[in-house]
């Protein structure tokens, strides 16, 4: 048997099944689930409405070039304009959030005919290697032949940034909540700061919600609050219930530089992955997802801050709706283990002190509860209080 390569550390647990917030292991046991596959579950393990839709074209058609229609990404294209941002005019459908930024990146690139990229520091864009340019992480761009980029703190003053955007740039890329990078939000005066450097210079600004966006945070979009409007936007993770989807949408004009072939893939758009997106779009506005993840957030964030608030191994607390993390002033590995091993509650990790919980909006209060509660045990235990 060939030896897998794993991307990523192996936790030692072997998953067999998902319902919604949990997942069970082979021998039974029930974890309450704040990882989600890096946040692509947050509408649940194995979600009804996911995988009725999934069912029902799995028996009908599942491969299928977007050289040609079909139904599913008709409906597809129809209920996701419902909770497309207002100003989104043009979209084309892919599979994963970095061929989402390779997209959009490469269409910044033929609409100004420039090559220059910034992107802030701390930033997670994706490991290909467009997306890879535009990651901060020294480690994971370490021997790549990667583009140069301009990085610019995410806590800059606004009024320097003006001065840190070259006249040669393309594209500005951010995360309205940085998620492997630490939980940094990106206040409104940078945003606007940031849009208004780019009109400058002619360059796209371009919002990545992979992680942030779907009504993860409380919004639909996370840039929303934020009072600016990007010229791109990137979508992916759980806009497909958990299987391979992801979008790019854009102001009119913008995307139309990537037709007649000059980008592609083969499963883009494809029927299984279109009719989960339609499934998924329509059950974001009919059980009101966001509203469930603000409020379920804002209980998590509030006991967190009342059970772990006066701890002297936590740093701080931070993020937005159910995407929340806790600031350690150690290694968080060990909490980690400890959350899987004695609380049954899997979670990760952020930057490098920061436990990171994306759980799926289903959360119950129990649930939250009990999150809350293993946290305590575990940064006491290993850290001491």
């Amino acid at each position: 048997m060939l030896k897998l390569v794993r991307f990523y550390g192996y936790r030692g647990l072997r998953i067999v099944k998902g319902s919604m917030q949990y997942v069970w292991d082979d021998t039974g046991r029930r974890f309450i689930d704040c990882h989600a596959g890096h946040g692509a579950a947050f509408l649940g393990h194995s979600n009804p409405t996911i995988v009725e839709a999934v069912a029902s074209q799995a028996r009908e058609l599942i491969a299928a070039s977007s050289s040609f229609s079909t139904p599913s990404l008709e409906e597809a294209l129809a209920e996701f304009s419902r909770v497309a941002p207002p100003w989104a005019e043009e979209i084309v459908f892919l599979n994963t959030g970095s061929e989402a930024v390779e997209a959009a990146l490469k269409a910044a690139w033929l609409a100004t005919g420039r090559r220059g990229v910034v992107a802030l520091k701390n930033s997670f864009h994706g490991r290909t290697l467009a997306s890879l340019s535009v990651t901060w992480n020294p480690r994971y761009r370490s021997g790549a032949p990667v583009l140069d980029a301009t990085f610019i703190s995410p806590t800059i003053d606004p009024g320097d940034v003006d001065k840190r955007v070259p006249r040669d740039t393309a594209a500005i890329i951010i995360e309205p909540i940085q998620g492997e990078g630490g939980l940094t939000r990106v206040s409104p005066e940078l945003a606007k700061a940031l849009k208004e450097a780019a009109d400058r210079v002619g360059a796209l600004l371009i919002f990545d919600e992979i992680q942030t966006g779907f009504g993860r945070t409380g919004r639909t979009w996370a840039h929303l609050e934020l009072g600016v409007e990007p010229d791109i936007m990137t979508a992916g993770k759980s806009i497909a219930g958990g299987l391979p989807a992801s979008a790019v949408v854009s102001r009119d004009g913008v995307l139309k530089s990537l037709a007649g072939g000059r980008h592609g893939s083969t499963h883009a758009a494809n029927p299984l992955s279109m009719a989960a997106v339609a499934a998924a779009s329509r059950l974001l506005r009919g059980e009101g997802v966001p509203d469930k993840a603000r409020r379920a957030g804002a209980l998590l964030a509030q006991l967190l801050q009342e059970r772990l608030g006066g701890l002297r191994p936590v740093r701080d607390i931070r993020g937005e709706g159910l995407m929340l993390g806790v600031e350690l002033r150690f290694d968080p590995g060990p909490v980690l283990r400890c959350l899987q091993e004695s609380q049954s509650v899997l979670a990760l990790k952020a930057g490098a002190t920061v436990v990171r919980l994306l759980p799926p909006y289903a959360i119950s209060r129990r649930d939250v509860e009990m999150v809350a509660y293993g946290l305590e045990q575990c940064i006491c235990r290993e850290a001491g209080c």
